[in-house]
């Protein structure tokens, strides 16, 4: 009988054993040199150890990785051929990376001999990705006999151990090379399930907090419910980026951004504690950054491999606080919520109710008289065909999500007018706020509904960032197509531009040239092409339909909107 291959041998014990410790999802590119790791991954799947995911795209591959792991806080593996396949990792790599998000790469490489003579398909892979992972290991081709399981294990644990760390999580790479034969037929044994030897309950270090100093809590990206538990605790006003998991509770202020750019208000501030990544207002950046104010930011670590420094200003980094006892200073927080009603009192006035100006008189339904019923049903038809504005396109949205469902949100325009816009509601919010890119959302967005199985899936994209993440659409025949809805502002261009600096300075012709980038791109073509089902709408009711009508299988949603 034909011996294993050396490469099937070790592919056999790593991704069992890989499998072992906790990953649930192997996300694979195919490729030749890859082909033995390929195999054993089929082999897993048929017998219902893990769930495979295919892609010919290795950048969807990993931005749906990236998306596997924010939902189910477990590594993902991915699985790459040598040259370019693992180049167009670096994207997804760099977002893991930044916002410490545990992912496991397994790139296919040629033997050392084979290496820097010429070789087809052959570039430097080992530390492609430099820093941005928190181990690399450029591994020889393994050995015949028991020596390549032995190590395949030894990998194993590594990579997970590593890409799990409880303090600062990310993405590991592990470069094999791999010598002919590529593959063989080989026994993937059976599963034993094992306990990761990581200490959950190490806490590293723990700040208390004494409630007398005027503070204020601000929750950025992915800070999750602690930073809600410790506002309320000590009894402080909550500053919660739409994507922080912390957008809820009584102490919530949902308008921030005037009341951080008011100086009677923040000339009143001790102390600050942040959560999470803050990246949605230049307001946050300014005040923690100014030396001159005096107070105190105390920043608790996410997963994230920087702390969060504006300014050099921060004070302390800590992994956990805690709130002492003592009396709350409710003027504190009452002066907050106070201002930040108004506030958000005034912007919805002026971004909704415009809108809704013909919002029909309910009251007038219910009259006796024939011409106040005609009146009636005149408003609400013509409330019913009111074009949609952004302010209105995440109400919508946020209205319906439900508590059990995934919202995930692009890089775009629309993600800034929702954290200015929205209320309180304790869903799961994602966005790739690590390098706030425009690429792979939609990558990022399956990989959520994948990971979320039942739940309901809503990927928030403006035009471009949805034409930049096209491919991540295409599904192979075999794979699972979860439920899915690509909500799709359709501006015409990058309209995001238009609020910075440069909407004053160039000309428009130059602003539509380098910036707006404008297009005319057919979406329900694009999603006819990729087998998803399409709907196009202009008003307010068209779009509630199009929320409340979601179906089992992939949906893209195209909402009109003026630049």
């Amino acid at each position: 009988m034909t011996k294993p291959a050396p490469a099937s041998l070790f592919a056999a014990e790593f991704l069992t054993h890989v499998v072992e410790l906790g990953v649930e999802h192997i996300v694979l590119s195919p490729g030749a040199r890859s082909q033995a790791l390929a195999l054993v991954a089929a082999e897993l799947e048929r017998r219902g150890d893990v769930k495979l995911h295919v892609r010919i795209d290795e950048r969807a591959a990993g931005f749906l990785a990236l998306g596997i792991a924010v939902e189910s806080r477990k590594p993902a593996v991915v699985i790459t051929t040598s040259g370019s396949a693992v180049a167009n990792l670096h994207p997804a790599v760099l977002e893991a990376h930044h916002a410490g998000v545990p992912m496991i790469l397994v790139t296919a490489d040629r033997p050392e001999e084979l290496r820097e003579i010429g070789s087809n398909q052959t570039t430097h892979q080992h530390d492609i990705f430099g820093p941005a992972v928190r181990l690399s290991i450029d591994e020889p081709a393994p050995v015949p006999g028991s020596t390549a399981q032995r190590r395949g294990t030894e990998l194993a644990e590594l990579s997970y151990e590593t890409a799990t760390d409880l303090f600062a999580p990310g993405p590991v790479h592990l470069n094999v090379g791999f010598r002919e034969p590529l593959s063989s037929v080989v026994e993937v044994r059976e599963l034993a399930r094992v306990t990761s030897s990581q200490d959950s309950t190490a806490k590293g270090i723990t700040l208390a907090l004494e409630r007398g100093p005027r503070t204020i809590v601000i929750a950025g990206a992915d800070a999750g419910p602690r930073a809600e538990e410790v506002a309320h605790e000590g009894g402080w006003p909550l500053i919660a980026e739409v994507t922080s998991g912390s957008r809820y509770g009584r102490n919530l202020i949902p308008s921030y951004r005037e009341l951080l750019a008011n100086p009677e208000l923040t000339s009143q501030i001790d102390r600050i504690v942040v959560f999470g990544h803050p990246t949605l207002s230049r307001e946050i950046p300014a005040l923690i950054g100014d030396s001159s104010t005096g107070i105190e930011t105390i920043v608790v670590r996410g997963s994230a491999p920087e702390g969060y420094n504006p300014g050099l200003n921060v004070a302390s980094f800590v992994n956990e606080v805690v709130v002492e006892d003592g009396d709350t200073d409710r003027d504190w927080l009452g002066l907050w919520i106070v201002n930040g009603r108004d506030a958000f009192e005034r912007y919805e006035s002026l971004a909704i109710d415009a809108a809704l100006a013909t919002a029909p008189n309910v009251s007038a339904s219910r009259s006796e008289s024939i011409e106040e019923k005609k009146a009636f049903l005149a408003a609400e038809l013509a409330a019913s065909r009111v074009k949609i504005s952004r302010e209105l396109l995440v109400d919508a949205l946020w209205r319906s999500t439900w508590p059990h469902d995934r919202l995930v949100f692009a890089a775009s325009r629309l993600i800034r007018v929702a954290d200015m816009f929205v209320g309180g509601k304790k869903i799961r919010v994602h966005a790739n706020r690590g390098l706030a890119g425009i690429d792979g959302t939609i990558g990022t967005g399956i990989g959520v509904a994948l990971a979320s199985e039942n739940a309901l899936t809503r990927v928030v994209v403006g035009d471009l960032a949805a034409l930049h993440d096209a491919g991540s659409l295409l599904f192979g025949t075999q794979e699972v197509r979860p439920r899915i809805q690509v909500i799709v502002g359709n501006d015409g261009g990058g309209t995001i531009f238009d609020a910075l600096e440069v909407g004053q300075s160039a000309s428009p012709a130059d602003m539509d040239r380098v910036f707006l980038t404008p297009q005319n791109a057919d979406l329900a073509a694009l999603a006819a092409a990729y087998g998803w089902g399409y709907t196009k709408v202009a008003t307010v009711s068209e779009l509630e339909r199009a929320l409340t009508g979601a179906g089992d299988g992939p949906e893209l949603v195209e909402v009109e909107l003026e630049r």
